[in-house]
């Protein structure tokens, strides 16, 4: 684990990763997640922003709508920024200059794993290669988080890549919503860079272990396409054996029946029916009695009649009925849920996934817990998402051990800046909430 110079930031000591230190300095969605991720469970996170330290910030996320007021009303907060930043200490940082450059090596030489997204080349134009970081802290494991990789056809690793473009290139896209002619669907949130933000969170953790046993780091290239790529079940391998080109299917299953959506006297349900006992259970819940159904793929190449009859079955009775008729009956059928469903279900909050904390800029907030849930080392919240700058002090002083002295000179010379809350504190009282409570 990486050492301390100073006498600590103050992070307390929970969950499975206490002990980690993670320099983050990445930025929109993907790579911040990744260490958002790891701080839920107890790593210590650095986040490292470049100027402006004012808005507009150089990490659009704070300023992603909607906003939410600050104690002044000029002030404002991203949502994303709230939920997605919890749990970080906040570094503002010009490392683009001598000074901060080698501040920034300081902050790698005391920590386990550096997240970054910038564009392949960037940092190595800083001076700050895998291997003039290396050289700093040997043991490091360094996460390079890009659209398409660091490595390949020249054009497309210089190419701009969001959550949209991801999704289109790595053939997500093209499975997603009704066949041609409507256009494909895509996921209404940033899917892909938060799935990618796991994936990235799981990469810096192997590297993590890896250099625990051997002493030596090495560095991790994801592409955010390949990992939606990975995740597209059989598609790859469907093309190369057997030559098929998979299209879109609506809100049913290709392959599997009954797997679809269906409108329910008060809403909408989903009926998931793919194995043959739970083909049987639904059978006999709907009343469906031709045997010919009872072969699966009879019952793939002649779906009209079962969908008519679980279409009619649906729509005489209410969502709940329906969950409870599924679950006596041992048959998959679940509401579709949205935030005000989810905010009433006990189920969720009985698990702890609505949780409360302080957010330094917008108050008392409240959203979503952390998971997965740990017996011995659980996950928690322990302070809202930093101000820019907000820990400019706690980590060079008390982690890198400047003085006092360091630090103006460092902040008079523009190297370090911080945009502080106009009526707020000068720092908030950190916090405590496990997951669960």
């Amino acid at each position: 684990m990486a050492s301390s110079a100073g006498p600590g930031t103050g992070v307390p000591a929970y969950g499975p990763l206490a002990g980690v230190r993670v320099l983050d300095s990445a930025r929109f969605v993907a790579g911040p997640w990744a260490a958002t991720y790891l701080g839920e469970f107890g790593a210590e996170v650095v986040h490292v922003e470049g100027p402006p330290f004012a808005p507009p910030y150089a990490d659009a996320t704070r300023t992603l709508r909607p906003l939410l007021a600050g104690h002044d009303p000029a002030d404002q907060v991203s949502e994303s920024w709230v939920q997605y930043s919890r749990n970080k200490l906040s570094v503002g940082l010009d490392a683009r200059r001598p000074e901060g450059r080698a501040v920034f090596l300081d902050l790698l030489r005391h920590s386990d794993i550096w997240i970054e997204s910038s564009r392949p080349g960037t940092y190595d134009k800083l001076g700050l290669s895998d291997a003039a970081v290396w050289e700093a802290n040997p043991r490091l494991t360094i996460v390079h988080v890009s659209g398409h990789g660091r490595t390949g056809d020249p054009s497309r690793i210089a190419a701009p890549s969001y959550d949209l473009t991801a999704q289109a290139f790595s053939g997500f896209l093209s499975l997603q919503g009704n066949p041609d002619p409507d256009p494909p669907m895509r996921a209404a949130t940033a899917l892909n860079d938060t799935v990618t933000g796991l994936a990235s969170a799981a990469a810096g953790l192997m590297g993590y272990i890896h250099a625990q046993r051997t002493g030596r780091g090495q560095s991790v290239d994801v592409a955010q396409y390949e990992i939606f790529f990975l995740l597209l079940e059989n598609l790859a391998l469907d093309y190369f054996v057997r030559g098929v080109v998979r299209a879109r299917y609506g809100s049913a299953h290709a392959r599997l029946h009954p797997y679809d959506v269906h409108r329910a006297r008060d809403g909408w349900v989903v009926v998931a029916a793919p194995t043959e006992e739970s083909w049987r259970g639904l059978r006999d819940l709907i009343g469906f009695t031709d045997p010919a159904y009872d072969d699966r793929d009879y019952r793939l190449a002649h779906r009209g009649p079962v969908d008519a009859r679980i279409a009619e079955f649906c729509r005489e009775r209410t969502r709940e009925t329906l969950e409870r008729l599924g679950r006596e009956h041992d048959v998959a059928i679940a509401r579709v849920l949205d935030i005000a469903d989810i905010a009433r279900d006990p189920h969720y909050r009985d698990r702890g996934m609505f949780l409360e904390w302080e957010d330094p800029i917008a108050g008392r907030v409240k959203g979503a817990g952390v998971a997965p849930k740990f017996s011995g080392t659980p996950g928690g919240v322990w302070r809202g998402a930093p101000w820019l700058g907000q820990d400019n002090d706690r980590v060079l002083g008390g982690l890198l051990g400047y003085s006092v002295e360091q630090i103006a000179r460092l902040r008079t010379a523009g190297i370090i800046g911080e945009h502080r809350p106009r009526d707020g504190p000068a720092d908030t009282v950190p916090f405590y909430a496990r997951e669960g409570l």
